[in-house]
């Protein structure tokens, strides 16, 4: 009720691809299934804590609603690494190394059917492979978040539950996780999800420099999150306004014209005649040097052929314009942001942006659109109010839970660090900031 008192308030107040690339994880991670076989036989078995098997029954099958929430979850999980090494850069000089760059990575591999999430992140020891991966609700950002906090430090990372890793079993039958940390040697965990993981040494020594390389093995019904343009709207719509940038690699067919073998071209009766003609070339030499004119040359000809290229292209070009105080905004900023976020053609009729700061602090930007939606009287909800958390995409809420049902035609985003969210960080948890009877129990932790 507190957010829709004060969001109610604000509108009182309201200011008039290239050359071919080779994918240059394969040299990275991409090991041999027989060698790899061998290894694993051979490696001890960790057996998962927490009664696995009833906890991995109720995250695949209770605990999401969609499918596609794993890779929101695994790109908070790469952007929490990345501003782990990122905040260790600060206080140890060397502990970026030769890796200076901090990017998250999407490769999909339809052939193999594998999808590949590659971060340049802290990466991970044996031991928190083990600790982290192998205990279910053990959350590695909780832990270094309280540590950080002991230290007298302010850090807002996204990960805080412990189980959003496990979302890829929605969609994976095998998960492999290669890692190398400073502090250690470069190792692979692999889990089916069943009662038991297991932790190798990597035979290729270290490939990554230091990250972390998921590769999930997709269940055939979810070869569809293989296709780039799926991949590429999943990108936006959850982890547009992460802090690093998230590359996707992506390919294209063109059709180019090419010069045309000769030799391919060429029937056998007139490779006889090319053989032939020897003494006529020699002739007509002569008759060139006796000053007769010379035939023209030939055009080129020219074949089309399809032409494949591939290269890691960046999704999430747009910033977080809510979170830059409102002085460093021009009118075409927000016109610019409006147009490109809600896929309008026409400027907003108005906007107000502003912070929120109380028992819930928030950043909120909203706009009154030129013209009211075409299904303003119907009864059907009106997903316009977008709700972050540390600027991860939440829920398109309707907006009766934030404004007045009167209001239902306001477009906006609402981003807060402080809103409770229930353990699968899809909807808000029941606490005091909100009305009762906007929750169900299902809701509530």
């Amino acid at each position: 009720m507190a957010l829709a008192v004060l969001l109610l308030a604000s509108l009182f107040i309201v200011p008039a691809l290239a050359e071919e690339e080779k994918p240059v994880v394969d040299a990275a991670f991409e090991i041999p299934e027989e060698q790899l076989a061998g290894l694993r036989d051979s490696a001890p078995k960790y057996q998962f804590q927490a009664e696995v098997n009833r906890m991995m029954t109720l995250i695949i099958n209770s605990l999401y609603k969609n499918k596609e929430i794993f890779l929101r979850e695994l790109i908070s999980n790469a952007s929490d690494a990345l501003d782990k090494i990122r905040f260790l850069a600060l206080t140890i000089s060397d502990a970026l190394g030769e890796t200076t760059e901090l990017s998250i990575k999407i490769q999909p591999d339809p052939k193999k059917n594998i999808l590949h999430i590659i971060d340049t992140g802290i990466g991970m020891t044996k031991e928190d492979l083990i600790r982290n991966l192998g205990t279910l609700a053990k959350s590695g950002t909780a832990d270094f978040f309280k540590k950080f906090e002991e230290a007298g430090g302010d850090m807002n990372l996204i990960g805080q539950f412990g189980v959003g890793f496990y979302s890829v079993f929605l969609v994976a039958d095998k998960v492999t996780v290669t890692s190398k940390h400073n502090d250690d040697k470069q190792y692979i965990w692999e889990s089916t999800a069943d009662s038991d993981f297991t932790v190798i040494e990597d035979p290729r020594g270290n490939t990554l420099g230091r990250g972390t390389v998921i590769s999930l093995h997709m269940k055939p019904e979810a070869s569809d999150y293989l296709n780039q343009d799926t991949l590429k709207n999943l990108i936006r719509k959850y982890s547009e306004f992460i802090n690093f940038p998230i590359y996707l690699y992506t390919t294209k067919t063109e059709t180019v014209e090419v010069p045309a073998d000769e030799s391919e071209e060429a029937t056998p009766e007139e490779g006889e005649a090319k053989e032939g003609s020897e003494e006529s070339e020699v002739e007509d030499v002569e008759s060139k040097e006796e000053g007769e004119e010379s035939e023209e040359p030939k055009p080129t000809t020219t074949k089309k052929v399809e032409k494949t290229t591939g290269g890691f292209e960046v999704v999430n070009e747009s910033k977080p314009i809510w979170l830059r105080p409102a002085a460093d905004l021009t009118k075409e900023d927000y016109v610019e942001f409006y147009k490109a976020f809600f896929k309008q053609t026409s400027d907003p009729l108005t906007h107000t942006h502003f912070k929120a700061e109380g028992e819930v602090e928030f950043k909120s930007l909203l706009f009154v659109s030129e013209k009211a939606p075409s299904n303003l009287y119907s009864t059907e909800p009106i997903n316009d109010i977008k709700l972050f958390v540390r600027r991860v995409f939440i829920t398109d809420t309707e907006v009766e839970p934030l404004l007045p049902t009167y209001l239902r035609f306001i477009k906006g985003v609402v981003d807060s660090d402080d809103l409770p969210l229930n353990v699968s960080r899809e909807t808000l948890q029941q606490s005091k900031l909100r009305n009762h009877h906007h929750s169900t129990p299902e809701q509530r932790i």
